[in-house]
């Protein structure tokens, strides 16, 4: 909370600071040098802080639905599918977060059905904590990923949509499909500053037992974080690398020197 106050005692507003501290404030959504009234925050940033806790609570209690997240021309063009976890419902799988990393029976037999195995890239979408980061994020950057990596002219597995999805859903995709790469789009945790942040967590040849040490994340993927359009490349070029090295996790950073 900032303390910030005139020669009179008064609170600043955003204008009366120094200009270098209005650009710092307009680079984060931190609430940095908001001014006070008393020992409490003022009513317009106590007001602002209950609506983003709002949205926040809504984003992780939100179901997902492919045609109201998407749209039906999307979802038509992108052909995607809907699965679901092993928790059957929200609360429990707010509750049980180990059967949101293993899909239902029901959903394994639609991936052998729908999806090509052994695909150079396979492409997920999870609701994971944050409905609102899929539905605003992943109409953007799915095409971009598409687009870029036939452009590589890498073999694309049939992306997919998971309810009740946690991370770690990614060793299982490995298991059934066998891709090179697997990149599963999540949303994250909502937070005050944003409630429509993604998540990329990425894994080369992901098995059953793979922890989020032989993972690695592109995060914060939304309007005022990581643009659209850097997150596809710098996924892409993270993919490549897992490729070349045939590894990924700890093991492997991004932009590693010694595989550019």
């Amino acid at each position: 909370m900032g303390r910030s106050r005139d020669a009179n005692g008064g609170a600043l507003v955003p204008s009366d600071l120094p200009e270098f501290l209005q650009k710092i404030r307009a680079r984060t959504p931190a609430r940095i040098l908001a001014g006070r009234a008393g020992a409490a925050y003022r009513t317009g940033t106590q007001l602002e802080l209950r609506a983003a806790h709002a949205a926040a609570r809504d984003a992780v209690r939100a179901e997902l639905d492919l045609l109201s997240a998407f749209g039906e021309s999307f979802v038509r063009e992108r052909e995607l599918f809907e699965l679901q976890t092993q928790a059957a419902s929200k609360r429990e799988y707010l509750l049980r977060p180990d059967l949101g990393r293993h899909f239902s029976d029901a959903a394994r037999r639609q991936i052998q059905q729908s999806c090509a195995p052994g695909c150079d890239l396979q492409i997920v979408v999870g609701d994971g904590l944050s409905v609102p980061a899929v539905s605003r994020q992943v109409p953007t950057l799915l095409p971009l990923l598409v687009d870029g990596a036939r452009e590589r002219r890498w073999s694309l597995g049939r992306a997919f949509v998971v309810r009740h999805c946690r991370v770690g859903i990614l060793n299982e995709v490995g298991e059934l499909l066998d891709p090179r790469v697997a990149v599963l789009l999540i949303g994250e945790r909502p937070g005050l500053a944003t409630a429509e942040s993604l998540s990329a967590y990425m894994a080369y040849r992901p098995r059953s037992g793979h922890t989020d040490a032989d993972r690695n994340l592109i995060s914060n993927i939304h309007a005022r974080g990581v643009p659209a359009g850097e997150a596809a490349e710098r996924i892409l070029q993270l993919a490549a690398r897992m490729m070349q090295a045939h590894l990924s996790g700890c093991r492997l950073k991004e932009g590693s020197p010694e595989l550019r």
